[in-house]
C-alpha cells in the first residue's frame, strides 16, 4: 500500500504557551500509511515568544518551517499563505491552541485513498471541567457538535482536505466551513472521523464565551450570504432534536441545559446584530485569552 503524503499547516497568534506542546505532538505522531512531508507554522504578527519557539524546533527538525507574517490579516488569509506554500496534494490545518491525539493525522489522512473524499475532520474534545456552568456549556456544545457531525458532517478545529483550490475567501471568519463549501462545489464528500480526536480548551468565563459564540454566529451569516453555504448548526430542527435528546439522556442537568440554550440564543442575537446592523465581519478577531495553554499532551 502506497503512503499518503500530507502537509500540515499550524496557525498561530501569540501562542507561546501551547505551540511547543503542539509541535511535539505532531512530530511524535504514530504513522503507518501516512507521511508528514512538512509542518508549516504561519505566525501572524506574533508579539510574544511564539516565533522563537518555532525557530528552535525548526533547527532540530527539517520538517518544520516558520512563515512569519508582519501583519495580522486573519486566519483565512494565513490558510491561503499555507495553501500557496505547501508541496503536497493533501493538506491538514490546525489551530495552534489545540493538541492532536497521537494517531489523529493517520486517521484524518487515510480516508483520502477514496478519490471521492474531499475533506475530513476529527472530534474536538475540550479539557474544561464541567463542574462550572461555563465548563458545562463548553462540554455540552462540543458534545452536541459531535452528535450533529454524525448526522451531517460539520467539521472544526482540525481538518484535512484536497488541494483543489488556490485559497478560501480571506474575509471568512469560519475557515473550516468555507473549505466545506468549496469541497462541496467540487462534488466531493465530507467525512467526519469521530475517533480522530483533538484536544482543545473552551472559554473559562462568560465574557470569552459570548465573544467566541457571537463571532462564530456572525461568521456563519457571512458564509451563508457570500458562499451560499449553510452549516448544520444553523438548522433549527437539528438543534431542537439535539436539545431534546440531551434532556432525555441527562435530565438532572435540565436547568443548566436551559441556561445554555438561553445564553446561546443571546449570543446568536448579538451575532445577527453585528452582521445585519453593524455590518461587521470579524475575520480578524479578538482572542479569547482563557482558551489558551492546554494541559493535555
Amino acid at each position: 500500500m502506497s503512503v499518503l503524503k500530507c502537509s500540515i499547516g499550524v496557525f498561530a497568534y501569540n501562542e507561546e504557551k501551547n505551540i511547543g506542546k503542539l509541535l511535539d505532538a505532531l512530530l511524535n505522531q504514530n504513522l503507518k500509511n501516512v507521511e508528514i512531508q512538512e509542518i508549516l507554522v504561519v505566525s501572524s504578527a506574533c508579539s510574544d515568544n511564539t516565533d522563537n519557539i518555532v525557530r528552535s524546533y525548526a533547527n532540530k527538525s527539517p520538517l518544520i518551517r516558520l512563515i512569519s507574517e508582519k501583519k495580522r490579516n486573519g486566519k483565512s488569509a494565513s490558510i491561503n499563505h499555507f495553501i500557496s506554500d505547501s508541496i503536497t496534494d493533501i493538506l491538514v490545518i490546525e489551530s495552534a491552541d489545540t493538541i492532536p491525539h497521537q494517531d489523529t493525522i493517520e486517521k484524518l489522512v487515510s480516508p483520502f485513498r477514496d478519490n471521492q473524499v474531499g475533506m475530513t475532520g476529527g472530534r474536538p474534545i475540550p479539557e474544561n471541567s464541567d463542574k462550572t456552568f461555563i465548563g458545562y456549556a463548553v462540554n455540552l456544545l462540543w458534545r452536541l457538535h459531535h452528535k450533529m457531525a454524525l448526522m451531517s458532517p460539520k467539521l472544526g478545529e482540525m481538518v484535512a482536505f484536497r488541494k483543489l483550490f488556490k485559497g478560501i475567501p480571506s474575509e471568512s471568519a469560519v475557515d473550516e466551513a468555507s473549505i466545506e463549501a468549496l469541497i462541496k462545489e467540487n462534488g466531493l464528500l465530507i467525512k467526519y472521523i469521530p475517533d480522530a480526536t483533538i484536544y482543545n480548551k473552551g472559554p473559562e468565563n462568560i465574557t470569552d464565551f459570548i465573544k467566541q459564540r457571537r463571532r462564530i454566529e456572525t461568521g456563519h451569516l457571512w458564509l451563508k450570504t457570500n458562499q451560499n453555504h449553510k452549516v448544520s448548526s444553523q438548522s433549527g430542527i437539528i438543534l431542537i432534536n439535539l436539545a431534546i435528546s440531551e434532556l432525555i439522556e441527562n435530565p438532572v442537568n435540565m436547568f443548566k441545559l436551559l441556561g445554555v440554550i438561553l445564553l446561546e440564543i443571546w449570543c446568536r442575537l448579538l451575532g445577527k446584530y453585528d452582521f445585519y446592523i453593524k455590518r461587521k465581519n470579524p475575520f480578524v478577531w479578538d482572542i479569547a485569552k482563557s482558551t489558551k495553554d492546554l494541559k493535555k499532551i
